[in-house]
This record gives C-alpha cells, structure tokens and sequence, in this order.
C-alpha cells in the first residue's frame, strides 16, 4: 500500500481517473501500463526520466509496462506545446535518432522485461479504411479547442492538417496495445484524454491517466531541451553531468529531488550541500561508482580552482585561428554566442582571460582552454 500511495503521489501532477485507477491497482490486476517517445533528437535527458521513472515505478509492482517508439507519429511531429509547426523529420532521421534510445531508457526501466513496440506497426499496415474509421472518432471543433491550437488561430499562425490528426494516431497507440493507462507530461494532456475518445470510439475501456511535471533545465527559466541547450544528457560524462548539476539556480533542487531521485532534500543543508548530495545521487544513478570522482574533480576544478584530470583534447589545424574559430571548433553553438563569452570574459586560454573577439591566436600546443565554468580543452 506504501508503493501504490507513492506511485499515485510524489512526482504527480493529475491523475484521471484517481479513485478508478487506485481500486485497480489495489485489486492485484496486472495493468498495461503505455508511455510513448517520439525520437525528434538522438538523445534522452533528466527531463524524460521524470515519466521514464514513473513507469518505473509500475513495473516494480509487477505491471507490464509498454514502450511504444513514435518511428511514425515522429516524422509527423507532436504539436503540444508548439507555437508553430514542427519541421518533419525523414524516415532516414528518425532511425538515427533511435538508434541509442533504448539503451538510454535502460538507464531507467528494465527493457528486458519491457514490451516495446513502434507505431509503425500498425499505422503503416492498417490502411486509408482504418484511417478514415479513425478520423470519426472526434470532431474538429474538438480538435482545435486544444490551447496551442487556440493561440495559433488568433495569431493567424498555420496549423497543418497533419497535426491535428496526431492526437488520433497517437490516441489509436492505445488502442493498438490495449493499455489501461497512460503516462505523459502536462504538455500531454490534451492528447491521452483524447486517447479515451479514442478507445471508447473502438468499443474498448477508457484507459485512466497519469500526467507528471515538466522540469525545467540548468537555466530555471525554460524546460528541459535539446533545442535550449539547457538539458543534462543520460548520456553526459559523469564531470560534466555533476557539474551542469551543481550549475542549477537554487531553487530548482527541491523539485529536482522530488522528481529525479528517491530522496527528499535534507532540511538541516544549505543549497551548495544539497546539490552535491544531489548531483553524487543523479550521477551514481547514472554512472555506477563514478559519482565520488567526479565529485572530486568538481572540487578540485572549482572550489581549488585547478585544472580536472583527463580533459579532452581540442584538436587544431593550424596554429594561427581566431579566437571565434577555436571556440566554435571546441563546441559552442553559433558565433554569436562565441562573441557573448569573449566579452562576457568567459573564456581563458593558458590561464589568461581573453575579451577581444577578434583576437587571432597564434597557438603553441598543449595551451588549456577554459570555456565558462565547467568545459576544459587540452589543445593540440
């Protein structure tokens, strides 16, 4: 009973039906439990562990879990949350993007014990018949009601006729797997309630559904994304994951306890106690007994001010650069942004701070770049 109030609780930000679905899990029935991903990057980050983990959560209670990879519903694009229309994605990227997605959610869930299914199964096969059956199940005045939808039309923004049939599609995922719930972020509301129109229109049960926050990213302003540049990777190096970690404003390490880990924030810790205690739990989660050396090396790095052991290498052309060309070689986005961290002087090279974006280099070898606070480069 402790484990269902927990599912049902910490990390929770609405459930439909609760009473419903609390008499089903207390019965012992086993439940099919459904989230679906769709691969629009290649990477996973804390962001989606927040549902991953969830789901988690039922399977540990011994339901069948089901992972339905969207390698159809991603090339149309899902429209929550969207000001404008997605570019579509080509078959050949979205199986680039999957590629590593299951052994990034194996971090999380144990995909062995994992139905996982993509929508491509039944999407591509059912045919024009099964689309149009599908098309009855709502109307298009229900279609636009949703909020995104709303805000589009007033602003006299295009919504293409492929995004108001995502919802359908992904609401027919549910009836495809015969799922009794649903999970999905707040952004994804409107789509799993549309999923039960769905199901009731094929004859089956309305599955309940359970809808979990959106964290936002290193920033504290916007949520977690790729696109943002304000995520912490499944896949990031233990360093750098404890570092963009420790980098979070204050008063996101509450809620990053509460829904990325099992653990709430100590009372008797101050902020920069808590996102060590924090950033050790994420990164051992992640990183098996690798979380104490990259503790290390953040103190060593930061709180000694010396240079981490083992920083990448940077490697260069030419020994004359400007200092915008070695920055975008070493990773940064755009030249703009380059710009803004010369001026802002957050770059140093040999242990000098630069602040003329125009400066050209003339380069020796084994010089360290210093790129804000966390990156490090040995160039060569």
């Amino acid at each position: 009973m402790d484990n269902i109030e927990k599912l049902l609780k910490r990390g929770v930000d609405e459930i439909i039906v609760e009473d419903h679905l609390k008499k089903e899990l207390e019965s012992g029935r086993k439940l099919r439990v459904k989230l679906g991903i769709d691969p629009t990057s290649p990477d996973l980050h804390l962001g989606h562990t927040v549902v991953l983990r969830k789901l988690k959560q039922f399977q540990e209670l011994g339901h069948k879990i089901v992972l339905i990879i969207g390698d159809f519903t991603g090339q149309i694009g899902d429209p929550s949350g969207r000001s404008e229309s997605r570019v579509p994605l080509s078959e050949n990227e979205i199986k680039g993007h999957m590629k590593d997605y299951l052994d990034q959610a194996g971090k999380v869930i144990d995909v062995k014990k994992t139905e996982v299914r993509y929508n491509s199964e039944w999407h591509e096969k059912d045919g024009l018949k099964k689309m149009l059956e599908l098309m009855r199940s709502a109307t298009v005045q229900q279609i636009l009601k949703r909020e995104d939808f709303q805000k589009r039309l007033s602003e006299d923004a295009e919504i293409s006729l492929l995004e108001t049939v995502y919802p359908l599609l992904q609401g027919y995922d549910s009836v495809a797997i015969k799922a009794d719930i649903e999970l999905g972020g707040t952004d994804q509301k409107f789509n799993l309630l549309v999923g039960r129109r769905v199901q009731r229109h094929f004859g089956m049960a309305e599955q309940d559904i359970m809808t979990v926050p959106l964290i936002e990213g290193t920033d504290g302003v916007k949520k977690m994304s790729k696109s943002y540049g304000n995520y912490i990777g499944l896949n990031d190096e233990p360093n750098d994951m404890f570092g963009k970690i420790m980098a979070i404003p204050d008063v996101l390490i509450e809620k990053y306890f509460t829904y990325l880990t099992d653990i709430d924030q100590p009372k008797d810790l101050g902020p920069y106690e808590s996102k060590m205690l924090l950033a050790e739990t994420i990164v051992e989660m992640y990183h098996l007994k690798k979380s104490k050396k990259a503790k290390e090396e953040f103190i060593n790095a930061f709180s000694k001010n010396e240079i981490p052991a083992n920083i990448p290498e940077l490697k260069v052309k030419n020994k004359e650069i400007n200092i915008i060309d070695l920055l975008i070689q070493s990773g940064v986005e755009s030249r703009s942004e380059a710009r803004r961290l010369v001026e802002q002087g957050a770059i140093e090279i040999g242990g000098e701070i630069k602040r003329d974006y125009k400066e050209d280099l003339i380069l020796a070898g084994g010089e360290i770049l210093k790129r804000g606070k966390r990156n490090f480069f040995r160039i060569s």
